[in-house]
């Protein structure tokens, strides 16, 4: 054989890097599509992500393993199922009028695009929040009317009677908190094709004096900030009846070689990915590995085939292999992160840490 030449040599290392980069893509990619995202995220004006999910986010960290696998698909903060919570920024645009003429202290379109949830997935929950930067108390009385929009109007054209349905109304004041409102049934047209035109959000003041300008009755109100839609969808197919533990007596010494699980913590800035998820940081996702030898004792959670398989491995070990060491229990974690399209979502993900290994 001919020796290999330093320039042959640099090519087969730059060929194995490439094969090698090439595999690690696919895996990035399979997991990636396991997360629901078409691609990994890059968040260039990611939004704030609102406290309600920070709290349901710490409370589902915060619970043990047998308990996060039963609350896997059950919102407590909202009485709801589900295992996606979603926050959908206002794509709107603020009408303008002439300020001498128009009775109207805010006349706001609201769009939310609601293609990042799947097709399968199952709405439960949609709120939208109002929200003002400064809430502080004002004497004045506000009338507020949303409608859902049934046909596009033209910029500059009045939109008639007929192109809106009427959804809310109500009066309110400046207060120290913003303003809800239930969309669910809204939201679960808007996924059919064509459907969703969005909201149209009108807010004037009650009873003006007779010769108050619209600019000055409107002041209270040149604080609004933004709207926002969050949503809670359930993905059956990622929530399946948590499996039942097998009480097994504990194992007092554990030679290194035979199986059981082993430390891995995941950190997501080792792979590039601390720029999109929020939280957690990193996780401990453990492994199994080690021997199943023969006899399969207790302790290795064997199942009656594997037994039977280090029987038989005893007598002919060249022509049966030992059995493997897997996972046999595994637990969910919660992820906090920002999808394709910039919007903050909380979900829960099966069978994300090895909780248990066994012989199979």
């Amino acid at each position: 054989m001919p020796p290999v030449s330093a320039k042959q040599g640099w090519l087969a290392i730059v060929l194995v890097a490439v094969v090698s980069g090439s595999l690690i893509k696919q895996q990035e990619s399979l997991f990636l599509r396991m997360l629901g995202l078409s691609s990994r995220p890059n968040p260039v004006s990611p939004a704030p992500v609102p406290s309600v999910l920070w709290k349901i986010y710490k409370q589902v960290a915060s619970l043990p393993p047998e308990k996060r696998r039963m609350d896997l698909c059950h919102v407590e903060e909202f009485q709801v199922p589900g295992n996606i919570i979603r926050l959908f920024p206002d794509q709107g645009r603020a009408v303008d009028h002439p300020e001498l003429r128009s009775p109207l202290c805010l006349d706001k379109r609201l769009y939310f695009n609601l293609s990042a949830i799947g097709a399968e997935e199952q709405v439960t929950f949609a709120q939208l929040e109002v929200r003002f930067s400064h809430n502080s108390y004002h004497g004045r009385v506000f009338e507020l009317r949303l409608y859902r929009a049934l046909r596009v109007s033209l910029r500059g054209v009045p939109a008639s009677p007929e192109s809106r349905q009427l959804l809310v109304e109500r009066s309110f004041r400046l207060l120290h908190r913003s303003l809800t409102f239930d969309l669910l049934e809204a939201v679960r047209e808007w996924r059919s094709p064509g459907r969703n035109l969005g909201l149209i959000l009108e807010i004037a003041a009650a009873d003006p004096a007779p010769l108050q300008l619209p600019s000055d009755r409107c002041l209270a109100l040149r604080s609004f900030l933004y709207a926002s839609l969050l949503t809670v969808s359930l993905q059956p197919g990622q929530c399946r009846a948590p499996r039942r533990r097998r009480d097994v007596a504990p194992l007092l010494v554990t030679p290194s070689s035979i199986c059981r699980r082993r430390r891995l913590y995941i950190d997501f800035r080792d792979v590039g990915w601390q720029n999109w998820i929020i939280a957690p940081q990193g996780y401990l996702a453990n492994y199994c590995q080690g021997e199943c030898p023969y006899p399969l004792a207790e302790m290795l959670n064997g199942t009656n085939h594997a037994i039977l398989q280090t029987l038989v491995h005893s007598l002919e070990p060249n022509k049966t292999p030992q059995p493997c060491c897997v996972p046999i229990r595994l637990s969910p974690i919660s992820m906090l992160y920002y999808d394709n399209s910039d919007n903050v979502v909380l979900r829960h993900y099966e069978d994300m840490v090895v909780d248990e290994c066994g012989c199979r």
